[in-house]
């Protein structure tokens, strides 16, 4: 199995779909105008920024997907550059690398690693 999407649940998609432009520079925007919808592809993974309901909500609820990065400092800069605070670490994990997780402006947290 591969992954194919991540669901990030909001409360303004309009507001989620334009931080997480920022956040993730290199997604294409692709516009699905039979479901009145975008997406963010990245390489092939689609990121969805979805709205947040009573069923699922933004914020901290156990899930945090992690980003490979080639430079966590400067990933972390990038991320706290549009807003995201520093949730987690950094700390040190096995063959040399470190991770964080990052807050975004709804709650939702993003794992870095690098």
């Amino acid at each position: 199995m591969t992954p194919a999407a991540i669901l990030i649940h909001v409360p303004d998609i309009e507001q989620g779909l334009a931080w997480y432009q920022q956040a993730f520079p290199n997604a294409k925007t692709r516009y699905l105008p039979e479901f009145d919808f975008t997406v963010l592809d990245l390489e092939g993974l689609a990121i969805e920024i979805v709205q947040a309901d009573e069923k699922v909500g933004a914020g901290k609820n156990g899930i945090v997907v992690y980003w490979q990065v080639s430079d966590l400092a400067s990933a972390l800069a990038h991320f706290q550059s549009i807003g995201a605070k520093l949730y987690r670490g950094p700390m040190d994990i096995e063959h040399g690398q470190a991770m964080c997780q990052v807050e975004d402006p709804f709650g939702n947290l993003i794992g870095l690693r690098g």
